[in-house]
């Protein structure tokens, strides 16, 4: 049951960057930095709240076969909130994470970024 929770409030993100308004980009770099970060998706969901009018954020979740990925965007703030948990259960897989929420923020490319971290189990 050990694991690692990370946490990212990103600050200063371009409202006009295609993963702060489309569902199909932001899958497309959660799915990228999830295999790039050597962990396996099993199954995600991206919904854009109200029209397509570049002022409505996303919540996007990717399911892991370690735990799970969110992502919450707020163009209308240039914010974003990221929050990366997996599981060492068979093998400590922190260093994934860790790479895992390092290329989310970089998509991003936020002005400011707060992290945090949980230790669990």
């Amino acid at each position: 049951m050990k694991g690692l929770h990370l946490t990212a409030d990103l600050r200063g993100v371009d409202p006009g960057r295609l993963l702060m308004t489309d569902t199909a980009a932001l899958a497309a770099a959660c799915g990228d930095a999830v295999r790039t970060a050597g962990l396996s998706g099993v199954a995600e969901l991206m919904h854009r709240f109200g029209p397509a009018d570049g002022q409505s954020g996303i919540t996007g979740v990717v399911l892991l076969a370690e735990s799970h990925v969110a992502v919450h965007t707020w163009p209308e703030l240039g914010a974003v909130t990221l929050d990366v948990y997996v599981c060492n259960y068979g093998g400590d897989n922190s260093l994934k994470a860790r790479a895992l929420l390092d290329a989310l923020i970089a998509a991003f490319a936020p002005g400011t970024v707060s992290r945090q971290q949980l230790l669990r189990g």
